[in-house]
């Protein structure tokens, strides 16, 4: 499971709640919790729990924006380190937002540089528009949509495509084999970024995961729901379903790894 999953329970209890509920493995959100910064500290969970780390995502969001340090390349920088000192084979990243300048200047450049260096796939993340006085605004540079770029790996987010109004299928398309990681969830198309258990919105998870499987997708699905404000039951029951849901529709294929993951991202 992903730390975020169980927000805001510890990134301890995620790698605990992740071994009970027979996941494969974890995404570690890089957050302002000091474990989940700490390779030394993830590594001993992920062998306190025989839950190994698949994935890293970096430091994106807006209650992380000094975690490291305030520059969006650095932290990407510092993801992939600790990914290749954990195992993992993907760190996830978000396209900075607009008024981090200096990173989105330079920011395709500088992942397709990164991605040099590195076995680690870096998968750069669809978002979406916010309204601002009922408009839509693009907040992120060069585009909440990724694909243009040309970027070596993609992340496809389910709720992301539901809050842009996205063609979730088609842009799964126009990723192509550069479709190396997957963040399950689902969406009702509102405005809010909902990552609601898969099943309950309207976008078409099973299908996705239906092709992934037919097409010997060699990524990981994370299960990326939203558990905040939930009891303990509940966001047990939630993210147990998410796993049955993602293991029915991945049925064609056992090499699939399946991970979770949660908070909004």
């Amino acid at each position: 499971m992903s730390t975020a999953a169980v927000y805001p329970e510890s990134t301890a209890r995620a790698f605990a709640r992740a071994a009970d509920l027979g996941y494969d493995g974890v995404e570690v959100m890089v957050q302002t919790e000091p474990a989940s910064q700490d390779p030394i500290a993830l590594a001993a969970l992920a062998d306190d729990f025989s839950m190994p780390v698949l994935s890293v995502h970096s430091p994106c969001l807006l209650v992380t924006a000094r975690v490291w340090t305030s520059d969006p390349l650095v932290k990407l920088a510092r993801s992939i380190d600790m990914a290749e000192q954990l195992g993992a084979g993907t760190v996830v990243v978000h396209p900075p937002f607009l008024w981090q300048r200096a990173a989105a200047a330079t920011f395709t450049e500088s992942v397709a540089e990164l991605q040099d260096r590195t076995e680690v796939r870096i998968a750069v993340e669809n978002m979406f528009p916010v309204k601002v006085r009922g408009t839509r605004v693009n907040s992120y540079r060069p585009h909440w949509n990724p694909v243009p770029a040309g970027h070596r790996w993609y992340t496809l987010d389910l709720s992301h495509t539901a809050t842009s109004g996205s063609d979730a299928v088609e842009l799964a398309d126009q990723m192509g084999e550069r479709l190396g990681h997957l963040h399950l969830a689902d969406g009702s198309g509102s405005s809010k970024d909902e990552h609601l258990v898969p099943g309950r919105g309207a976008q078409p998870c099973a299908e996705i995961l239906e092709r992934l499987a037919r097409n010997g997708f060699d990524g990981t699905v994370v299960v990326e729901i939203s558990t905040r404000g939930q009891d303990a039951d509940t966001r047990e029951i939630d993210l147990a379903e998410a796993l049955t849901f993602a293991r029915l529709n991945l049925a064609t294929t056992s090499e699939t790894p399946v991970e979770s993951a949660g908070n909004g991202h």
